[in-house]
């Protein structure tokens, strides 16, 4: 039998680079982290520090930057992080150069609430604690605060957001009784009646209409209350 050399040198060749690929797999899985890398999603890290995202994480793993990278569990450190009333998600995973890398996406307040306790209500409708390191500038909310009232807080918040003039200019909410509520402007003196959280479109439609012929004839001074509450008008309280 006639043995083909030619196929005896490939697969000596082929186990030869296989063997050498497995060997430096172990040697790499084995080598300690090098470096950890925090990254923020947003522009700002206002709520969560890399020195706290550091510091969680050496006293959650026991000196992680020394862990072999086959002794590292990913998922387990993301929910660590996670756990941090300040983080809406985490993502952790390693470099091809031995570098762990977390990506984090901070909570996003979007109103301060304060009544018997004072916290945040972010942007998906949650409670959020204050924070030591920034205070966020949001409309304050008061008044007969409920689980269902917060949630129609949060909708008209969200609303206000996406408005460029009512964003700049709405710095509370009234919760009133009757699930109304009741808006404050950061340069006015009179306040907004929005009745209830809906026909936010048709309301502010009116107010801004309102509002421009107000600035015009410089008539808004004159008023103590604005109200939304009633079809197709605005109906003010003088002075």
């Amino acid at each position: 039998m006639k043995v083909n050399w030619n196929i005896v040198k490939v697969l000596v060749l082929l186990l030869t680079v296989m063997g050498l690929f497995a060997f430096s797999n172990s040697r790499h899985s084995k080598k300690p982290i090098s470096e950890l890398d925090v990254m923020f999603t947003d522009e700002n890290n206002l709520y969560v520090t890399t020195g706290m995202v550091n510091k969680l994480l050496i006293q959650s793993f026991q000196g992680f930057d020394m862990v072999p990278k086959e002794n590292l569990v990913l998922n387990n450190m993301e929910k660590a992080i996670e756990a941090n009333e300040m983080v809406k998600n985490a993502q952790v995973y390693l470099t091809v150069n031995g570098k762990l890398t977390t990506k984090i996406a901070q909570r996003n307040p979007i109103g301060r609430v304060e009544s018997s306790t004072i916290y945040y209500l972010d942007d998906e409708g949650k409670r959020m604690p204050l924070s030591r390191n920034h205070s966020a500038r949001v409309p304050v909310i008061t008044g007969n605060i409920t689980e269902d009232s917060l949630a129609e807080v949060h909708f008209i918040l969200n609303y206000v957001n996406g408005d460029d003039f009512l964003r700049k200019n709405v710095i509370g909410i009234q919760v009133l009784r009757n699930q109304k509520y009741q808006l404050k402007f950061r340069t006015e003196s009179f306040v907004v009646n929005l009745g209830k959280a809906e026909e936010l479109d048709q309301k502010f439609n009116k107010f801004r209409a309102f509002y421009k012929k107000g600035k015009k004839d410089n008539s808004l001074t004159n008023y103590s209350l604005v109200s939304l509450e009633y079809n197709n008008q605005v109906v003010c309280t003088k002075i």
